[in-house]
């Protein structure tokens, strides 16, 4: 299901009749933006991994160093590609796809199929009928007290740290995006056998231009520091306290937007590096506003001036939450759910 198959119940609530209207002017891509764009993510990121490569023979410390901001800058990237999925960042849905699917090769993903779950995650954000795709693994106390001993060991593993944003890249970038199910629809499944090889041809070609080796030390930093960074995003943006959890006929997705994912108050500095995807709740009430214009977007409506607030500090301290309680619809520790 997409937003625009959404009743209209579903999708307008009395707090904002008249969004999609307001909205709508923020709601244009600007080529010349679009292009600053490219030009301030996919480009120094390219100039960081040469002088990863280069800094090879002088210390690997310096390499780590650069591949600070050169995740930074993937992380930026990867926003973009983000944006082409929802079609914002380009004027034609043509221009969109076709520059998604080279974006995707830097992150390792399907165009299609992300596309296509990400819409999926847009329409049913915060719906406890509709978890599973798109999202984070997210129990409510009922289900996990419910559950089998081995289905809570292995919930209880995926929501720790360590894995989540440790191992977490390895399957989200490397093997889910590889994998195509059997159902899905044929589009789809051809899209992802074409962008495999072409992954396939691409690292090929970069590893015997530089040597295995020298790709694997280089591209390692990069893509754990990314991964790690861009699942914490995402983790953050809908898994704050007091986010939104409604079923069934309840359930709204103005107010999902609104009340279910949060404003990320970051440094200028990280807000640039992550694209004002901290911004996520204009980003979730319109997706077709590309990142330059969330932050205007934001400061020109009284909607968004009451959405959860979460600065850096608030956001790190999200991580002991995992459970939704639903009698009092909030995300609680394990200590709050009474549960060992």
């Amino acid at each position: 299901m997409t937003v625009d198959q959404l009743s209209p119940a579903q999708a307008v609530t009395p707090r904002a009749p008249d969004w999609r209207v307001v909205l709508a002017p923020y709601a244009r891509a600007d080529v010349r933006k679009s292009l600053l764009d490219l030009g301030t993510s996919v480009v120094p990121y390219l100039v960081c991994f040469a002088a990863m490569v280069a800094l090879l023979d002088v210390s690997y410390l310096l390499v780590l160093l650069v591949a600070i901001p050169g995740a930074g800058f993937l992380v930026r990237t990867f926003i973009l590609f983000h944006d082409c999925t929802h079609g914002s960042f380009l004027p034609s849905k043509a221009a969109n796809r076709r520059l998604g699917s080279v974006l995707g090769l830097f992150v390792f993903a399907n165009f299609a199929a992300w596309k296509h779950n990400h819409q999926i995650h847009h329409a049913t954000a915060g719906d406890l009928d509709r978890r599973g795709i798109g999202d984070l693994p997210t129990m409510t106390v009922a289900e996990y007290r419910a559950a089998s001993r081995g289905e809570r060991f292995a919930y209880r593993l995926i929501r720790t740290p360590v894995v989540l944003f440790g191992l977490g890249p390895i399957w989200s970038m490397l093997i889910q995006p590889r994998l195509v199910s059997r159902d899905a629809r044929p589009r789809i499944r051809r899209a992802a056998h074409l962008t495999n090889l072409a992954l396939f041809v691409v690292l090929a070609a970069v590893c015997l231009l530089i040597g295995p080796m020298t790709f694997l030390l280089v591209q390692a930093p990069l893509f754990f520091m990314a991964g790690a960074t861009g699942i914490w995003l995402f983790y953050v943006q809908h898994q704050f306290e007091d986010a939104y959890w409604e079923s069934g006929e309840r359930w709204s997705y103005a107010d999902a937007a609104l009340k279910g994912s949060s404003y990320l108050r970051l440094p200028k500095v990280l807000q640039f590096f992550t694209g004002n995807i901290g911004l996520h709740h204009v980003h979730h009430l319109s997706a077709r506003i590309p990142n330059y214009h969330l932050q205007r977007a934001h400061d020109d409506n009284e909607i968004f001036h009451g959405v959860p607030e979460l600065s850096l500090w608030d956001a790190l301290k999200t991580v002991r939450l995992k459970l939704i309680d639903e009698e009092s619809g909030r995300l609680v520790t394990w200590r709050e759910a009474g549960v060992h």
